[in-house]
């Protein structure tokens, strides 16, 4: 072979090959196979953000729609349903009487809180509780050798709560004709039951003692309601012996110092 044919053999250029384009893929080739890769990661990505969206949506949702209205029936304290109204037929000539069978034995430890009394009498009817006051919405009775003294109804009518609570002691309500409702508090040996219908002087239970007026010892508090609405047992008991508001003036000097 001669040196001419060697040149002609050594500048021949290269065969193509099946595709056209050298055998290694350029870098802009190398990118666009990334992103086929990187699109369904990034659908699988975005289809998941929005499946948690709805889902959380829709959680919000069930939460508002199972929130109910609350019941708006009366419940009275303690969680129970509160009692049918009681209707009390009226005693022809029964006038209401002091709760203790005479007011000779008792003095009013502690007064009722009357927005028309004076300065001095609304402070004696304040009852203290820790670092709180409050106005007294019945009046207290008790002996003055603090010893037990038998409890009766002023009025005739039914017994409508028996309960023991906490600060009060046993509590014993009786509903009366009229509106009215008479409140016994710290009492010991009750001799009534719910749903008792009482004769006005029943001996009901015995004064005791509680955590709420415990300075004053063994005593009997009494309050009175008309129409749901504290009134001041004065207002409808018979007038005291001069010998009990007496002494009544005299403990209300007592608790005020």
């Amino acid at each position: 072979m001669n040196e001419q044919d060697q040149k002609n053999q050594k500048q021949e250029p290269p065969k193509p090959n099946l595709g056209g384009r050298n055998s290694a893929p350029s870098s802009a080739y190398k990118k666009t196979l990334s992103r086929k890769w990187i699109s369904p990661a990034l659908f699988v990505a975005a289809a998941a953000i929005i499946v948690t969206v709805m889902w959380l949506y829709q959680g919000d949702d069930k939460k508002t729609s199972t929130t109910e209205i609350p019941d708006t029936t009366a419940v009275a304290q303690g969680g129970e349903q509160q009692p049918e109204p009681v209707t009390v037929k009226p005693v022809p000539g029964e006038t209401a009487k002091w709760p203790v069978a005479s007011t000779a034995d008792v003095t009013v430890k502690r007064g009722y809180f009357d927005a028309a009394a004076t300065p001095a009498e609304q402070d004696a009817a304040m009852v203290e509780q820790g670092n709180t006051f409050s106005a007294n919405t019945g009046i207290d009775l008790a002996r003055s050798d603090d010893q037990p003294f038998d409890v009766q109804a002023v009025l005739s009518g039914k017994v409508t709560l028996v309960q023991d609570q906490p600060t009060n002691g046993t509590v014993v309500e009786i509903t009366h004709s009229g509106g009215y409702v008479s409140v016994y508090q710290s009492l010991t040996d009750v001799t009534v039951k719910q749903g008792d219908d009482v004769k006005q002087s029943t001996v009901i239970g015995k004064a005791g003692k509680n955590e709420l007026q415990k300075d004053l010892g063994v005593h009997l508090h009494f309050a009175l309601l008309k129409n749901n609405e504290h009134v001041n047992p004065n207002s409808v008991l018979p007038a005291l012996a001069p010998a009990a508001s007496q002494d009544s003036s005299a403990a209300s000097g007592d608790d005020s110092e």
